[in-house]
């Protein structure tokens, strides 16, 4: 018996062969209840253990060789792999077949494993194109799981869900965790779910062991006082949000230049660099990620000691996602937003709960680095063939160069370069422009408040 529940003794050997030495909280209340056969909705954010709440019950209803009888719906590839790799580890003494579903990779290899496969985890788009060629047969699932689903949701998934949950038997244990309980999630509680139960908690992070701070910016400063800040903090572990996949890629390579080792992270890369990159990080071969948050939620990784938010976040509720990855088990933690003026209005959103308290920061002296707006890549063609990136490129300067190198001046008038950083947001998609700093060149020292901006957010 662990923390009072009881478990199959396989499962138990694995449970204790983990290091867990007892249970979380959503662990002990949701356990008994999945053991029952009950309709759980568990309400708790990253990191609290939702997939050993589901996982280790879930493992004792399946039985080997009989088709596939659990289904986990996830919003991403990386937390597909996550949830795969933690099951295994869990059913390491019972046999189970435990087989990952998802996209950006063949389909052939998945349509083989699938005639073996006991659970199956998989992204809803993936198991949809499964579905319409008849490669997966989901009439003996016993257990469906959706995970993360108000991300899920958030992505545009919900008609998905519900056609896969429409070839799934009614007679079925569903079980639903989300970090919070959208409209959307409760319309699939309310027409899919048969009298649940109801788990919620407070967030597993130690609100008073997190120290919350922002800086006030100039655009053109943002990059250099984040070389500053990763320089000086030397973080142990350090996740920089940025708000598009672009801005990911300029921020990691910008830093790999000036001497910061970083990784990045984002839903435009290949499977395999995006695998390797988070294995790199958990092996602390690397110390920065650079991450969008999509291709990081419901990453559980360890011992973050820093969450710097490059661009604010648009709502409170992604501020609180993103901020869930450190100050965990008894560990401080420290979140630093960066915020210039294309930030503010995203910023007074965050502010607008009142649970979070942030506190301005003086602005420190830092030294101004290069930093190169624009990055030349190679765009896959119609055929799957490299395309060069044609046109003319942004310079950091805030000058377009040729094809050939001739520089063009502004098209604006007058000596001074502009920053693009400033950009509105885009109506539709509500993501501030891809364009960035026009950082200046030089070494000077800066560090000059430009007057006090508390006011601008309260």
């Amino acid at each position: 018996m662990i923390s009072g529940i009881h478990l199959q003794e396989e499962l138990k050997k694995a449970f204790l062969e983990l290091g867990f030495e007892e249970m979380t909280d959503i662990q002990k209340k949701s356990i008994p209840l999945i053991q029952e056969g009950r309709d759980v909705i568990g309400q708790s954010q990253t990191g609290s253990g939702k997939t050993v709440a589901f996982g280790f019950p879930m493992l004792e209803k399946v039985q080997h060789n009989r088709g596939i009888q659990a289904l986990v719906l996830v919003p991403t590839r990386e937390l597909c792999e996550q949830v795969t790799s933690e099951l295994r580890k869990f059913a390491k003494y019972k046999k189970a077949n435990i087989t990952p579903i998802y996209g950006g990779v063949s389909i052939n290899p998945q349509i083989a494993h699938l005639k073996y496969a006991d659970i199956v985890v998989g992204t809803p788009g993936r198991i949809l194109d499964h579905l319409q060629r008849g490669t997966i047969n989901l009439s003996g699932v016993k257990i469906l799981v959706l995970d993360e689903a108000d991300k899920m949701f958030e992505m545009g998934f919900i008609d998905d869900v519900k056609k896969i949950i429409s070839q799934v038997p009614r007679e079925r244990q569903t079980l639903l965790f989300s970090a919070t309980i959208s409209h959307q999630v409760h319309d699939i509680v309310q027409n899919y779910m048969k009298n649940p139960a109801k788990v919620k908690l407070q967030s597993y992070v130690e609100q008073e062991k997190m120290a919350q701070y922002f800086y006030n910016v100039n655009s053109r400063d943002k990059f250099s006082l984040l070389v500053h800040i990763l320089k000086h903090e030397s973080p142990k572990l350090a996740i920089i949000f940025c708000a598009t996949r672009k801005r990911v890629d300029v921020v990691g390579t910008n830093l790999n230049r000036n001497g910061v080792k970083a990784l990045s992270l984002h839903g435009g890369l290949s499977q395999n660099r995006r695998k390797k990159s988070l294995e790199m990080f958990h092996k602390n071969e690397a110390t920065i990620l650079v991450a969008s948050d999509v291709a990081a939620r419901g990453l559980d990784i360890k011992n973050v000691s820093h969450i710097i938010n490059y661009d604010c976040p648009k709502t409170s509720k992604e501020y609180i996602h993103r901020i869930g990855r450190t100050a965990r088990a008894g560990k401080e933690g420290k979140v630093l937003s960066l915020i210039a003026e294309p930030d503010y209005d995203n910023f007074r959103n965050v502010l607008g709960d009142r649970s979070i308290v942030v506190q301005q920061l003086q602005l420190p002296q830092f030294q101004r680095v290069q930093f190169a707006a624009s990055i030349r890549e190679h765009r896959p063609s119609q055929f799957g063939r490299p395309r060069a990136h044609y046109g003319p490129r942004r310079s950091y300067s805030g000058h377009s160069r040729t094809r050939y190198g001739e520089q063009r001046k502004p098209y604006h008038s007058g000596e001074r370069s502009h920053s693009y950083e400033g950009r509105s947001q885009s109506p539709q998609s509500g993501e501030r422009s891809s364009h960035h700093h026009g950082e200046r060149r030089g070494s000077q020292q800066y560090g000059e408040r430009r007057g006090s901006y508390h006011r601008r957010f309260r």
